[in-house]
């Protein structure tokens, strides 16, 4: 018996697709499908954090969220933020947090997604962008599982990129109110 297909539409990483899919497959499979293999899975139990892609600018993991859920949304991986994915690795690196790299792709999607947070909440109240506390961060990164660290160097990593990010938005603000 042939499994009947759905179609579906997404805008995965800024491009629109058009696909017919099984209806039991999840995000995790189709972005993979599509060539994202940033996107892994090492839990099968939504335990990880490795399928974490952002989906309409939140983070969720990919492999508990079915492609009828997606349908018509964005989708982001890690390949559609290379430009802020790299300035969080350069931290990273230099804070000793890159281990073997395997949970790196969910836990930068995390942070990016926490730092957008940060600092869209602020904006909205009119306020500079605060560094998150270590709960905050702990919070962000409750699905992310590190085998290698113990998240003290990633702490510090996301610190050092906060720090970065939110200088450079104070920075920006005090220009646009000097009419520069």
């Amino acid at each position: 018996m042939s499994e009947k297909l759905m179609d579906v539409s997404v805008v995965l990483n800024g491009k629109k697709i058009i696909a017919s899919v099984a209806p039991d497959m999840s995000l995790l499979s189709f972005v993979r499908d599509r060539g994202c293999k940033s996107v892994k899975c090492a839990c099968e139990t939504t335990n990880c954090g490795l399928c974490t892609v952002w989906l309409d600018g939140r983070a969720v993991l990919s492999c508990a969220v079915p492609m009828m859920r997606a349908n018509g949304h964005e989708v982001t991986t890690l390949e559609g933020l290379q430009a802020e994915s790299a300035d969080f690795a350069r931290c990273m690196a230099e804070e000793g947090a890159e281990q073997c790299g395997f949970c790196s792709p969910g836990l930068i999607m995390n942070v990016l997604a926490m730092e957008r947070e940060i600092r869209d909440r602020a904006v909205a109240q009119g306020v500079e962008p605060a560094m998150p506390s270590d709960e905050d961060m702990d919070s962000y990164l409750a699905g992310n599982l590190c085998r290698c660290t113990g998240y003290t160097s990633q702490r510090r990593a996301i610190r050092r990129y906060m720090a970065s990010r939110f200088a450079a938005a104070g920075e920006a603000s005090a220009a646009a109110g000097k009419g520069e």
